[in-house]
């Protein structure tokens, strides 16, 4: 594997409890600039829970979060956008009726001068949305089409974008190729690729194993909310990631170790 980059976000011991139910047992996770890192599991086994404890949504009951080496509380999902994490949810969250340009800035428009009474800035936010569209090779037609008549490869686009405006450095990508089609996942996955190569961490949580392998440098395999194993690029294979997904037996350990 190549040389990491700096550390952006260290989790420790992480460990987060629903009444009775646990959710999350004392997790470790580590994710690095220039690094996609895959999050799989069954359903239940504590991925979207520790996506919420990263984004802000939820708050580990023990444990420490790190952010570049300073130890935060990421108390709200502001705080960790604050911290440079973006999350992509699976619903998107996009306006249909509004265009990708009103998408892209949607609560952080760019304004004009105070004495003009902070209009919008248009022209300002169209240059802006072509200049981050362009960055990750997102193909439109026209910037003012309602985002609710685009294909759900270009939606996806338009998501992942809206998390660049901020310039966070590492995103997290929830399902981000679900209900996609064979040409549209493609682009997806190309997305991920360039994000990685503009030196931003990615996480992304996938049920789709052939995905994971053609994207990530790390997989992190999640089981009724305890870390599991985690395997390194060409050091699996699907037979292994589903081993140790279905708890079938012990997955096996790769020359780096089961960690």
């Amino acid at each position: 594997m190549p040389e990491a980059g700096e550390l952006l976000l260290q989790l420790s011991q992480v460990s987060k409890y629903f009444g009775g139910v646990r959710a999350l047992h004392e997790v470790d996770l580590e994710l690095h600039r220039g690094e996609v890192v895959a999050l799989v599991g069954d359903n239940g086994a504590g991925k979207s829970t520790l996506i919420k404890v990263i984004s802000g949504v939820e708050h580990p009951d023990s444990g420490t979060i790190q952010v570049r080496g300073e130890s935060v509380r990421l108390e709200t999902p502001r705080a960790a956008q604050s911290a440079g994490i973006h999350t992509v949810h699976q619903d998107l969250s996009l306006c249909d009726n509004l265009d990708a340009v009103r998408n892209l800035f949607l609560g952080q428009e760019i304004t004009g001068g105070l004495l003009r009474g902070r209009p919008v800035s248009r022209h300002r936010m169209e240059v802006e949305a072509r200049q981050v569209l362009d960055s990750l090779a997102v193909k439109l037609r026209s910037l003012t089409t309602p985002v609710g008549g685009l294909s759900g490869g270009q939606r996806q686009g338009i998501a992942i974008c809206r998390a660049l405006i901020s310039d966070p450095s590492l995103v997290l990508l929830d399902e981000p190729t679900a209900a996609l089609g064979v040409t549209q996942r493609a682009e997806v996955l190309d997305l991920i690729l360039r994000l990685k190569a503009q030196d931003r961490g990615v996480l992304v949580i996938s049920h789709d194993l052939k995905d994971v392998q053609e994207v990530a440098d790390r997989v992190v395999v999640m089981r009724l909310g305890s870390k599991v194993a985690e395997f390194g690029r060409g050091d699996y294979s699907s037979s292994d990631l589903i081993a140790a997904i279905t708890g079938a037996h012990e997955a096996p350990r790769t020359p780096e170790g089961i960690r």
